[in-house]
């Protein structure tokens, strides 16, 4: 790249760094946002702000015309609702359950060296032509698991590539592609599934008080996304990253072992058996006619299956978790077991405390009618300019991208946007769960390079290993080719599953 070019697109991303990190942290984003709803309220309340719309009468479940008023939070009775209904709100939050339950299971499994393990000798044994498949593959596995794709396996891709005599920060790119870039791809359910469907349910309820959003709902599209989001990020690396970086002279003593031990294969064995074991088994309750997790007329989509799948998600990350770590003998008693669950509940802390927040505001700006009011209103402005459908969706995708930038948490960001453009696109016919694919392939596709993401820090700090000169502007220029490349590609993906009618996930329909 042209030195000039270079030091230019340096300074613009430096300013959106420097701007970005003057931003607020989230919860007090969402301390901000609350108050502007409560104004927003009280003034829309005095100038009798109303829409009608045709929707669902909740209390004869028919189609009618409806009217709807905003309400205000600064009259008695919403003041009386704000104290009165704090703690409800926070407890009765879609996502809040689901993802701590999730994250007994995957800690344990994580904490106890499993998922580690799992991922060092899949990567160390690939081939040498499909280490870099590999290697973005785990990346996008390593999701389900929040951060260990970050601090494992981005480092882990580095020492893999040097093993193979190639350049590590070629390595780096790629499982960061893949841990980050494809953050919302997976063969697998991940604690991000119940979190967003949370929240889009939330959502959803705005317009529709019944609706539910099943952590499965984007499940096919993930699937198959995660083959897109790997032949990209082998083609960038092979293609583009590895012959710019060229032919790597190591500096100093770089650590390059990636094997496991005899004790932690062992241990790996163990712990994929009782795994098929657990699968096994629930299969015995799912898959007969007569299974008892199956729903009323044999029906797997409305079952207690579907129910029970963060139970189900937990057990599967669980079991094997235990099981290795009895062998390896990071785990000795019932206590370290304990241990190990109360220390993955410690890390969602901050989550926890991010969503007692972000459960006020939704709550608030349910209660208020506002999110109808945007809805109905918005979507008369989008059909009146004549936009909807896939145009719609787009403009959600590279929306996102951008608030993607300054906004790093995906859950604070949707949060924020799921009341707005949910009930807004239901009223265009679309989804909430093709909304939710919009917005999560926008979200993944600029992680990358945005330098407020969490562990980005880290990873600049991994590439310093290679180079003390590796910097934030190293690592971006190595990345803006993967978002690029990830948000074209992933859009057109999107659009075309999309076009073709193909539900994003099981029991799910395109439109509302």
């Amino acid at each position: 790249m042209d030195p000039s070019r270079r030091s230019k697109s340096i300074r613009l991303l430096n300013f959106i760094e420097e701007k970005g990190n003057k931003l607020p942290h989230p919860v007090t984003i969402f301390i901000l946002f609350t108050l502007l709803v409560i104004a927003c309220s009280h003034i829309f309340y005095l100038t009798g702000t109303s829409v009608s719309f045709e929707g669902v009468n909740h209390e004869t479940g028919q189609m009618e015309m409806l009217t709807v008023k905003a309400v205000s939070l600064l009259v008695p009775e919403g003041i009386a609702y704000m104290f009165s209904n704090v703690v409800s709100n926070f407890t009765s939050f879609v996502a809040l359950g689901p993802v701590l339950v999730a994250m007994l299971g995957v800690g344990v499994a994580e904490k106890s060296g499993y998922i580690s393990a799992l991922m060092t000798n899949t990567v160390s044994k690939a081939p040498r032509r499909f280490v870099t498949p590999i290697v973005v593959l785990m990346g996008v596995l390593s999701n389900v698991a929040a951060s260990v794709g970050y601090v494992v396996l981005v480092p882990l891709g580095a020492i893999i590539f040097l093993g193979f005599k190639r350049h590590p920060l070629a390595g780096l790119s790629a499982a960061f592609a893949g841990v980050a870039g494809g953050y919302s791809a997976n063969l697998f359910l991940g604690t991000n599934d119940p979190l967003l469907s949370g929240i889009t349910t939330e959502a959803a309820r705005i317009l529709d008080a019944g609706y539910i959003v099943y952590p499965t709902s984007n499940w096919f599209f993930m699937f198959a996304s995660t083959f897109l989001i790997v032949i990209i990020g082998t083609f960038v690396t092979d293609k583009l990253i590895e012959p710019k970086l060229g032919k790597y002279i190591p500096v100093g003593d770089v650590e390059h072992q990636n094997q496991i031990s005899s004790l932690e294969k062992k241990g790996l064995l163990w712990a994929n058996l009782s795994i098929l074991i657990t699968i096994v088994a629930i299969a015995l309750l799912v898959l007969p006619e007569n299974g008892v997790l199956r729903g009323e007329g044999g029906s797997i989509i409305k079952s207690p299956f579907m129910s029970s799948i963060i139970f189900i998600m937990m057990l599967i990350f669980l079991i094997p978790g235990i099981v290795y770590g009895l062998v390896t003998k990071s785990v000795k008693n019932d206590k370290d077991i304990a241990n190990l669950m109360t220390g993955s509940l410690e890390t969602m802390a901050g989550f926890i405390v991010l969503i007692f927040f972000a459960a006020q505001f939704v709550a608030l700006f349910n209660y208020t009618n506002l999110g109808t009011i945007i809805a109905v209103q918005g979507a008369a402005f989008l059909q009146a300019i004549h936009l909807d459908g896939a145009p719609l969706l787009v403009a959600l995708i590279f929306i996102t991208t951008v608030i993607n930038l300054f906004i790093a948490a995906d859950s604070a960001k949707w949060a924020i946007m799921a009341p707005v453009f949910v009930p807004m696109f239901m009223q265009m016919g679309i989804s909430p769960e093709v909304t939710q694919v919009a917005y999560r392939v926008g979200d993944s596709s600029t992680n990358i390079i945005s330098p407020l993401m969490p562990f980005f820090p880290l990873v600049v700090a991994f590439a310093q290993r290679y180079g003390k000169e590796n910097g934030v502007g190293t690592v971006i220029s190595l990345m803006l080719p993967y978002s690029i490349i990830i948000l074209f590609g992933w859009t057109i993906f999107f659009i075309l599953w999309y076009v073709f009618g193909i539900p994003v996930g099981p029991g799910t329909s395109l439109n509302y």
